[in-house]
């Protein structure tokens, strides 16, 4: 259970996150896109988990190691990357977000809108958002296919490469990708045991369309959304 959740309330000081609308799932599915049509569709303020994770967080990542006595070094790139396993590192992964998820609702407790707030990432996991939301209709996952997954790795700049200086890039990359793999599978086993909708992106769909299921699962109304 989240540390933000004492006797089943959770610490909400503007209410903020009693109207999020969650999107979580694997990457390269088209999240972002997703969160971000919709926010300027509906007027909802966006949340990017997978820009803060990596800032706005690792001052509190760092002072995290310090406590633990752990180095406050990164791993080189070769031990993240290459000399490791893809089902290390999705383990590795899946333990680290429980902390992380607290740091992504410390940053929406901060947020006040009068409209909802949609947040999106890959580590707002189904185990974590279902114990806070009042019904499993506030989040829906999006995982892609293996093939879509595919597609974008080599149509994306930024998922075609982990961005190091590695000894073995082409292994690095079938690390990351398989990771991504396995971490998007543990998503769905979880949403389908807490009874949250999985959306697959195959491809065969364009965002617009995807915007537009995502749209009615929430329930966002047509007579609100703007023409951009």
């Amino acid at each position: 259970m989240s540390e933000s959740v004492t006797n089943g309330q959770v610490w909400d000081p503007f209410g903020t996150l009693r109207r999020v609308l969650w999107i979580g799932g694997g990457q390269w599915a088209g999240k972002s896109t997703v969160a971000r049509m919709l926010a300027g569709r509906y007027g909802l303020t966006a949340y990017h988990y997978d820009y803060h994770d990596p800032r706005g967080h690792n001052d509190r990542r760092i002072a995290r190691r310090v406590r633990l006595g752990h180095s406050t070094d990164d791993p080189d790139g070769e031990t993240t990357w290459v000399n490791t396993t893809p089902q290390d590192m999705a383990a590795e992964t899946l333990a680290g977000f429980p902390v992380r998820f607290e740091w992504a609702l410390d940053d929406l407790r901060a947020l006040f809108s009068g409209r909802p707030v949609i947040a999106e990432g890959w580590g707002l996991r189904p185990e974590l958002v279902a114990p806070i939301v009042d019904s499993p209709r506030q989040m829906v996952v999006m995982v892609p296919t293996e093939a879509f997954r595919d597609r974008q790795s080599r149509e994306l700049a930024r998922a075609g490469s982990v961005g190091h200086d590695l000894s073995d890039p082409a292994r690095a990359q079938r690390n990351r990708l398989e990771r991504d793999r396995l971490v998007a599978e543990d998503a769905v086993r979880s949403a389908q045991r807490l009874g949250i909708r999985v959306i697959e992106v195959d491809g065969s769909r364009d965002a617009d369309a995807i915007a537009a299921i995502v749209a009615d699962h929430f329930a966002l109304p047509a007579s609100e959304a703007r023409t951009l």
